[in-house]
Formats: structure tokens, sequence, C-alpha cells
């Protein structure tokens, strides 16, 4: 565990509340990072101040909810049912296209963080992490992300879902 004197920076980390992002939250603590925990409401049906509550619990530094439903809604999901883009010719991209948003507003606190990273809980199993961090790299080409999923110390700390219950049980 890394000393208060060893600081590794800031990172804006965006946290939905659930395991995943609650273990790579204080996993980041641990490492040495300042996290500040992001959660962008984009309509989903969530409890966020259990969830804000949760994030300073395990450390945030501070925590941010962030209301994007108005803006999703008229800049992304309208454009979205214009284009008549549907996955399958069944069923809308309202999540892929959700990322996009998210990562916006990410990016504008880690701004006024003064954070140097940004980090997502997308597994490497599927394409959120690409939609997340194109959208970092095309809004600010000079931030860093950590991707936990990619990072060997995180998958050889958390070799399964296991391994990840026991370490939360310790919080």
């Amino acid at each position: 565990m890394t000393t208060s004197q060893e600081k590794k920076g800031k990172i804006v980390l965006a946290y939905s509340g659930g395991l995943d992002t609650s273990i790579i939250l204080k996993w980041f603590i641990e490492e040495g990072y300042e996290v500040v925990a992001y959660i962008a409401d984009v309509g989903q049906v969530e409890d966020f101040e259990a969830a804000r509550e949760k994030a300073i619990k395990l450390g945030a530094c501070s925590v941010y909810v962030e209301d994007l439903k108005e803006e999703f809604v008229n800049d992304y999901i309208f454009p979205v049912i214009k284009s008549q883009a549907i996955y399958e010719g069944r069923y809308l991209l309202g999540t892929s296209v959700a990322r996009p948003i998210i990562a916006k507003r990410q990016i504008e606190i880690a701004e006024k963080e003064g954070a140097q990273f940004v980090s997502h809980g997308a597994t490497g199993k599927g394409n959120d992490q690409v939609r997340f961090e194109l959208s970092y790299y095309a809004l600010n080409p000079e931030i860093k992300v950590l991707a936990p999923w990619k990072m060997d110390e995180f998958l050889t700390r958390f070799a399964g879902r296991t391994d990840m219950l026991n370490y939360a049980d310790q919080y």
C-alpha cells in the first residue's frame, strides 16, 4: 500500500456504486491515487444518494452526481432516433449512446478538479471500454486513462469475482 506521501495523482472514476466500480475505487486509493467518484444520471433507476454515501465511505475525496438527462435526450437520443440507429433492427443503442455524454462530463470534472487521470469500470469483454476511451481522448488528447481491467496489477489482485467479493467483505 502506498503512503500518503507517495500520492500518484488524482483520478476521476466513472462510478456506479456497484461491485466492480466500488472495488476499483478502493483499489485505486490503496494504490496511492486520490479518487473523485463521478456518477452520471442519464435516466436509469438508481439510488444516487446511497451510491454517493458508499463512495465517501470507501474513501473518495469528493463525489459528483450529475443530472445529464435533458442533454442526453436532446443531444444524443433524439439524433439516434432520427438517424434510425437501431441495433439488429430491434432496439435502440441507449447504453452505447450514453457513454460519450458520460465521458464528456467526466473530462469536464477532471479539468475542474485538476485530475491527471480518468477511469471507468468497463471490462475488456465489450465495446464500452472503447466508447469511453475514444471519447476521453477525443475531448482531451492529453488525459491519461487508467483502465483497471487492462492493468496487470489489478488482474493479478482480482483473478475473479470471488477475489472481488472477498475484498469487498473487508469494507
